[in-house]
């Protein structure tokens, strides 16, 4: 099962499908040319073993220990039906919504925010920075204690686990910055 109509969706429906397994692609529009190439788009038509569900929304997901079953909606009927389903591909997009950064910190040409060794020449010698003595941790933005983590951030790698893993990497950062600009002090030990 895959979520989505975009390049990303019909290249990961066309792989899955030429390695042997049944997909059905979900999408909330009338069909895939709004958003996909017409070569995957041509793909996918002569592929037997893809099934396109336009104007549709997963609207739960089931299974003990796994998933076995989605439950899929048609949004103009209103009408849901079960699938089987072992995976759940979801594909909605990898458009950075950062206009609001603008300004605040640096963002690549695609609109991702650059952090850590990225970041520009004349980022690291602002002020801020050269007050800090020392260079921005690995996903520290161009302001300083300011974290990025996840999809949003320049030169990731797109994945869910590795979005988690520098989350949980960011909260170490947060927490040494905190320490180094006197904003926290560090736990020392406790005498009983």
């Amino acid at each position: 099962m895959i979520v989505g109509g975009g390049n990303s969706a019909g290249q990961a429906a066309t792989w899955l499908a030429d390695n042997g397994h049944q997909v059905t692609i979900v999408i909330r529009g009338d069909d895939l040319a709004a958003s996909m190439s017409r070569y995957l788009i041509d793909r996918i038509n002569r592929q037997p073993g893809i099934q396109v569900l336009s104007r549709s929304a997963i609207r739960q997901v089931d299974g003990a220990g796994r998933l076995e079953r989605v439950v899929v909606e048609h949004l103009i009927t209103s009408r849901r039906h079960t699938l089987a389903a072992s995976a759940l591909f979801v594909l909605i997009g990898a458009e950075p919504h950062t206009q609001w950064l603008a300004g605040s910190v640096e963002l690549d040409s695609h609109g991702f925010v650059v952090t850590g060794p990225e970041l520009s020449g004349p980022v690291r010698h602002r002020p801020a920075w050269e007050k800090l003595s020392q260079d921005p941790y690995l996903l520290e933005t161009s302001l300083p204690g300011v974290f990025a983590a996840g999809d949003v951030r320049s030169g990731s790698v797109k994945r869910v686990a590795s979005a988690v893993g520098e989350g949980s990497i960011a909260v170490r950062f947060v927490s040494e910055h905190l320490v180094r600009s006197g904003g926290l002090v560090a736990a020392g030990p406790t005498s009983g």
